[in-house]
C-alpha cells in the first residue's frame, strides 16, 4: 500500500507509518518538494573536455578528408 503524502489526511496523530521529519521548509505559497540544486564537479568538467576534443577531432578529420577530395557517394551514389 502506498503511504499518505501529507499528514492532513493521515490517521494516528498526523504521522503516517515511515514518515520522516521535513528537512527543508517550503517557501511561502510554494508547493511540492524542494531539493538542493546539484553542483558541478570535476567529472562534469571532464565530460565537457571530452566532448570538445571529439568535436575538434571530427573537424580535423573532415579537413583531412577534404584534402583528398573525399566524397560520400559511391559509384551508384546520388
Amino acid at each position: 500500500m502506498s503511504q499518505a503524502r501529507s499528514s492532513r489526511g493521515a490517521k494516528g496523530g498526523g504521522r503516517s507509518r515511515g514518515s520522516r521529519s521535513q528537512a527543508v521548509a517550503t517557501p511561502r505559497g510554494g508547493r511540492g518538494v524542494y531539493v538542493q540544486q546539484a553542483r558541478s564537479d570535476i567529472f562534469v568538467v571532464l565530460l565537457g573536455v571530452a566532448l570538445g576534443s571529439l568535436i575538434i577531432g571530427c573537424l580535423f578529420l573532415a579537413l583531412k578528408l577534404n584534402q583528398y577530395e573525399f566524397s560520400v557517394g559511391g559509384p551508384g551514389g546520388f
